[in-house]
């Protein structure tokens, strides 16, 4: 999976649609985060995490395969 840049709009595997603000880095870590808007919120969240898969233990339901996925324009 390509990394979320500005502007991209992804679905939560709740259901939700998020747009990606942007993606930086964290200034004591260098770890890469994802900077994105959900219903006038804004939250960050590991890069790493955003796209990792849905855990299929905890979510068995889920027929979503990734945490996030990307919607086309």
């Amino acid at each position: 999976m390509n990394k979320p840049t500005s502007g991209d709009k992804y679905k939560h595997f709740k259901g939700m649609v998020i747009n990606v603000i942007a993606v930086g880095k964290n200034t004591e870590t260098l770890e890469e985060m994802v900077v994105y808007e959900h219903d006038g919120d804004i939250w960050i969240r590991p890069l790493k995490m955003f796209m990792s898969k849905v855990d299929k233990n905890k979510y068995p339901d889920c027929k979503q395969e990734y945490r996030f996925e990307k919607l086309e324009k």
